[in-house]
């Protein structure tokens, strides 16, 4: 407890205290008492009674200055925050360092390809497209002799472009060029020079040509380059950005102020019609190639370079399997056959046989197959979408030839599975005529007519949605697009800009209100159409449909042929 100044005094005489410690610039003296208990008490400033009785009663009086201790602690704090100063900035100072090299390797990254694994690669595993190689055998001797073709005042394109749609060989073809004139080859997609930092891109193009001029003659290939090379000032305000800034720097590359002798660019994509006219005049992109899907016979060549290192059966003809893939790229081939090998390896199998490659096919149309629902009504409903649309299909001209069908469904879908094989002429030609889209709307609508003979108008499903949404699509493409309507012979709709800024920007509305109006009539007009022409064809089948239906529901699957006979002998009979 503390004492008071005057029971100091008190002590001193009556001899309680050992000794005494006067601190003055705190006013206050630290008491030892004789019992070991210490106490420290206020005095008065400049106070010297208290050293006259220390002195008269002998008591030990000791002066301490504080402010020596202080101005050593203030030393040291000051010394410990200069060293964690200096600590502070040399991390700082190592950190930013090693940022800057992360962010000139991360400009540098590495895309050369090595030689060995391009060297592996020719024109003979590309299969399937023998114009399109023809037509780069020039590169690959500008590559291996330039003197042959700068002897003759050729100039070799500085850039190739690939056009495409996926999975078609396009990457594949860049390599092979590469494997045939044994020359280095550096690959990047064009997705990877631009980045959230600003100035990486147009640091990475010119690092990467750098790198090639270094090795040349040589071939930069740049995959996807819509991700950079598209039209400029296309945005909002027609804003510039990084990658704007990244196009440019390639653009000045290619063909800018600098030589860019034996750096030859390939470039590919699925999407040219995006891309900026500066990058594709000549000078830079001034060879287009188109690659299209294979045909029947450059799909029995793929087919033939995937089955090297599968073991197929001896019954497996790949003709067969080239015919029934239409549509089908090259990548969609090698997956075919890999599914395949899949399927015969969980049957520990030894080779691939014909079953296994159609549950394949099965598989990349359709995706994971479910079996069907257990509820026998809605099975039978089911059943009779399917065979409907079936018979249509057979009744009606149509060059898409029926394959299978089968209660099985894809994953998330209502309905089963009814599958046509599309006619490969008009895919090669790319040519459709009137008849051919009204029959696929006809087709599209015998779903619903056979729910509407069997069930009545009020008890019809949405189970042919998917199939409705065609005729919505088909039937707009005849009025808008191509001109099958009483309308005339006008497209009503244009291919319109995929790019936001410029489709705001120009705000055009293309026909009148009243226009639109007759459009949609048109539209109903071609769906009413037919729907009651498949309700003709089906009105009159319904004993063949019952029959087909308990058929469907007995195996779940049922091909072409059989169906055919069935329809055959059915007809035969009413005549």
């Amino acid at each position: 407890m503390r004492k008071s100044y005057s029971q100091l005094l008190k002590d001193i005489e009556g001899g309680e205290i050992i000794s005494i410690i006067l601190i003055p610039n705190r006013r206050e003296v630290i008491v030892e008492f004789r019992s070991g208990e210490k106490d420290v008490i206020p005095i008065f400033y400049n106070d010297q009674k208290i050293l006259r009785i220390s002195e008269e009663y002998k008591v030990p009086l000791t002066v301490r200055d504080p402010r020596s201790e202080q101005r050593l602690t203030n030393l040291l704090t000051g010394l410990g925050l200069s060293l964690i100063f200096v600590l502070s900035l040399s991390f700082l100072i190592r950190r930013s360092s090693k940022l800057i090299n992360s962010m000139q390797s991360f400009v540098r990254r590495s895309s050369e390809v090595k030689q060995d694994e391009i060297s592996r690669i020719t024109f003979d595993d590309v299969a399937g497209l023998n114009e399109e190689t023809e037509e780069l055998k020039e590169i690959v001797t500008f590559l291996k002799s330039p003197k042959i073709l700068i002897d003759l005042g050729a100039i070799t394109p500085k850039g190739v472009l690939l056009v495409g749609p996926p999975g078609t060989g396009k990457t594949l073809l860049a390599r092979a060029i590469a494997g045939e004139a044994n020359v280095p080859f550096f690959s990047i997609s064009a997705s990877e020079f631009v980045e959230m930092f600003v100035g990486v891109g147009a640091g990475r193009v010119r690092d990467l040509f750098k790198s090639a001029k270094a090795k040349s003659p040589c071939i930069v290939f740049i995959d996807e380059i819509d991700s950079i090379g598209r039209q400029r000032g296309t945005g909002i305000g027609g804003g510039n950005d990084e990658r704007e800034q990244t196009l440019n720097q390639l653009l000045t590359e290619m063909d800018g102020f600098a030589t860019n002798s034996g750096v030859i660019v390939i470039a590919a994509t699925n999407r040219p019609d995006v891309l900026d006219l500066a990058l594709t005049r000549p000078g830079r992109f001034d060879r287009r190639i188109d690659i299209s899907l294979p045909d029947r016979n450059a799909r029995y060549k793929i087919l033939s370079v995937h089955a090297r290192t599968k073991p197929l059966s001896d019954s497996v003809k790949l003709n067969e399997w080239a015919i029934k893939t239409p549509g089908f790229s090259g990548a969609d081939l090698q997956n075919l056959l890999n599914e395949a090998a899949i399927y015969a390896a969980r049957k520990n199998k030894s080779t691939i046989s014909s079953s296994e490659i159609e549950k394949a096919l099965e598989k990349t149309r359709f995706g994971l197959m479910s079996k069907p629902i257990s509820d026998y009504t809605k099975k039978r409903q089911i059943a009779y979408q399917i065979i409907g649309k079936t018979l249509v299909a057979l009744l009606i001209p149509s060059q898409d030839k029926l394959d299978k069908i089968s209660l099985f469904k894809s994953i998330g879908d209502i309905s089963g599975m009814t599958y046509f094989t599309p006619d490969e002429e008009t895919i090669d030609s790319g040519l459709i005529t009137r008849s051919y889209i009204y029959n696929k709307i006809v087709i599209s609508l015998g779903a619903r007519a056979a729910e509407t003979i069997v069930f009545g108008f009020n008890e019809v499903t949405q189970g042919s949605q998917k199939d409705l949404e065609n005729v919505y699509f088909w039937s707009n493409q005849m009025v808008t697009k191509f001109g099958f309507s009483p309308l005339g012979p006008i497209a009503y709709e244009t291919s319109d800009s995929i790019f936001l800024g410029r489709r705001i920007m120009q705000n055009k509305q293309d026909y009148s209100q009243k226009t639109s109006k007759e459009i949609d009539k048109q539209i109903i007009s071609i769906a009413n159409k037919g729907i009651n022409h498949a309700i003709k064809l089906l009105s009159d089948k319904v004993e063949l449909m019952d029959l087909l239906v308990n058929e469907l529901i007995d195996k779940e699957t049922l091909d072409a042929k059989y169906i055919i006979d069935k329809l055959e002998n059915f007809t035969n009979s009413r005549c």
